[in-house]
């Protein structure tokens, strides 16, 4: 047992970060036309993605699979054990399989692939020895270049587990660019929780809209614009025109800057005191992109158009936060 006082703690674990960062970069260069062809199949796949590995492989495996389901690549993991007792029956011969194994010679892996092949599915090895069963009966290979495990034994799965990480994440986000997956499609695979509210709320989800929206016609009093925000509870008033175009805005800071000024707030027109040609936004925006503009312009309100101009609402800073959109 190491001496506490002797060993150097943070430098250990900084060699160890040392390891596997040169064990990524070996990896790294090894991408060439195996990875090329790896990334086509999958593109070109009509079913599934199914992973397999057993032990520290396969706990990636799982992780690799969550990963191009997340970015629109269907996919699941397959646990060698269970796929034995009858989980081979979720295989399709349209499915690409990628059984991960180190070694190459994973005997729960291995098994696997003569019911794999009689199936038909296609397969691809992912492993670190080229002379394995496994990449000697695979369709497609992935060899990792030769590293060290970080573990001081050189025996615990460490450098080559993270190099798998970072091969699965190339592969599902390289495959993802390919398909052209945007973020609306993201949101769509992720509607619950702070990210999916973020990439789906638009603006005309948390827009104050027909009786609840603040408005007022161009021409009217100070007054009717006051009482118009106040009845509405809001911290501004649009003003349009007669066909519902955009002409201007009041909000509750002008009020107070005009009480300060002593103007007569009960003889004056609003024509007068609104601010014309107000910061705007569209219904079809997104919330969060509204929340950035008015960070950017240090403002808490837009009015809302829709797509021919006209003002269909009103949008608060307040309530796109309490939305819980942005943590």
């Amino acid at each position: 047992m190491a001496n506490e006082r002797e060993f150097d703690i943070v430098g250990a674990g900084k060699g160890i970060f040392d390891v596997e960062i040169r064990a990524l970069e070996k990896t790294r260069e090894a991408l060439s036309d195996d990875f090329v062809a790896i990334v086509r199949l999958i593109l070109a796949c009509r079913g599934k993605v199914v992973i397999t590995g057993m032990g520290k492989p396969g706990h990636v495996g799982a992780k690799m699979a969550a990963t191009f389901a997340s970015l629109g690549t269907p996919s699941f993991f397959l646990h060698p054990a269970e796929a034995m007792h009858g989980d081979l029956g979720m295989l399709d011969q349209k499915d690409v399989v990628l059984m991960l194994s180190y070694s190459g010679e994973s005997g729960e892996v291995t098994h696997l692939l003569p019911v794999i092949k009689e199936i038909g599915c296609t397969t691809i090895a992912v492993t670190g020895n080229a002379r394995s069963t496994l990449a000697g009966e695979c369709d497609y290979h992935f060899y990792f270049p030769p590293f060290e495990e970080a573990c001081y034994l050189h025996l615990a799965p460490t450098s080559s587990t993270t190099a798998l990480i970072a091969l699965g994440d190339a592969l599902a986000i390289v495959v993802s660019r390919l398909r052209h997956y945007t973020k609306e499609d993201f949101a769509l695979h992720h509607p619950a929780g702070a990210l999916g509210k973020k990439l789906l709320t638009k603006v005309s989800d948390l827009m104050y809209s027909g009786a609840e929206n603040a408005m007022v016609h161009e021409g009217c009093s100070l007054k009717q614009a006051i009482v118009e925000m106040s009845e509405k509870g809001l911290s501004m008033v649009t003003v349009v025109d007669a066909d519902n175009h955009l002409v201007g805005i009041l909000t509750d800071g002008d009020l107070r800057r005009m009480l300060e000024r002593g103007v007569d707030v009960y003889h004056e027109d609003i024509d007068h005191v609104m601010t014309r040609s107000p910061k705007r936004i569209y219904a079809h925006e997104m919330a969060v992109d509204a929340l950035q503009k008015m960070n950017d312009l240090r403002i808490t309100g837009m009015p809302v158009l829709d797509a021919n101009d006209r003002v269909v609402g009103s949008i608060l800073m307040q309530d796109i936060i309490k939305s819980g959109i942005v943590q």
